[in-house]
């Protein structure tokens, strides 16, 4: 009985159980992510450039061209395509390809203005160095003329000298009890005078223009006056250049003659203060007046609104992006 036992258990087929320790799903990595958004990105600014290129004209082809060409005068100012982007050609017809030798057919000069732009700003840094000895020296010596003039030396106080953006500043300043106007009159006492022809002496040999401005406390005339702070001003400025003239100084040179009131105070904690009054006279800075006269001469020449290029028609079915 045992032994038919053990031969049916030897006939049962042997099962075996695996057990399978299951796994949380592994981290599969997300580089192709980052690449495929540099991709498009890539792509989209592609298309963008095209964009760009294809609405842009001839003259902003140039101009962007010439941003990233060499601006120094010793180096050649017409360029291959070869010699950076656009290389100073255009992706036109005329432009895009190279003739005989392969020489390019239509190179295209540095943007109108470059070097020109770059010349003019040397010059206008070595009119500044020069003007800033001159403003030294005048400085020097309208001191030394003071010092050496009895009826001005006390007077020191009086004179102050600065430099501003616009030039040298030369102030003739009111001071308690030594005034240099009568309170309310534009016409200048003797002392000013003086000072104003020491001035003039000073600073009439050089090329340097010259703005005269007058100013005033915050004290008023009154409010049924038609004569205020404004008029006085002007009128002292007009006192002062008058003055200059007659000790030799140029008319021409003259820049403007202006009346602040007492828009701009010296002391601004004490708007009445004495020190307000005052006659700031500006040897202005030759490349400062240059610029403004540049300035002036475009604005005069500028077209008018009916003379400018009418804008191009849009044609339909193409989308224009601002």
């Amino acid at each position: 009985m045992a032994k038919e036992k053990k031969d049916d258990d030897d006939k049962r087929p042997i099962i075996i159980i695996k057990k399978v320790k299951k796994m949380a799903g592994g981290h599969h990595g997300g580089a192709w992510k980052v690449a495929y958004a540099d991709f498009v990105t890539a792509m989209m600014a592609f298309f963008l450039l095209l964009w760009l290129l294809s609405v842009t004209t001839r003259e902003q082809k140039v101009k962007i061209a010439s941003y990233f060409s060499p601006t120094d005068s010793r180096i050649a100012q017409y360029m291959s395509g070869s010699g950076g982007v656009l290389g100073g050609t255009t992706l036109s017809d005329e432009g895009s390809m190279t003739g005989n030798g392969g020489q390019p057919s239509d190179s295209v000069p540095m943007a109108e203005g470059g070097q020109d732009d770059l010349e003019k700003q040397k010059r206008y840094e070595a009119m500044d160095q020069q003007d800033e000895k001159s403003f030294q020296s005048v400085e020097e010596n309208i001191r030394q003329a003071v010092e050496a003039t009895p009826d001005l030396k006390g007077l020191s106080k009086n004179l102050m000298m600065d430099m501003t953006p616009e030039g040298l500043r030369i102030q003739i300043v009111d001071q308690e009890g030594q005034p240099m106007f009568p309170l309310g009159s534009p016409a200048p006492l003797p002392q000013t005078v003086k000072l104003l022809t020491v001035v003039a002496g000073a600073v009439k040999e050089l090329p340097n223009k010259i703005s005269i401005r007058g100013h005033t406390d915050s004290k008023s005339y009154g409010k049924d006056t038609s004569y205020t702070n404004w008029e006085l001003s002007a009128d002292r400025s007009n006192a002062s250049r008058r003055v200059m003239q007659e000790a030799g100084f140029d008319s021409v040179r003259v820049e403007n003659v202006q009346g602040k009131a007492d828009r701009e105070p010296l002391d601004i904690a004490v708007p009445d203060s004495a020190r307000n009054r005052r006659i700031s006279i500006i040897l202005l800075k030759q490349s400062l007046v240059a610029v403004a006269k540049k300035a002036d001469e475009n604005f005069k020449h500028r077209k008018p609104d009916d003379e400018k290029p009418a804008p191009k028609a849009r044609e339909k079915g193409v989308l224009y992006f601002p």
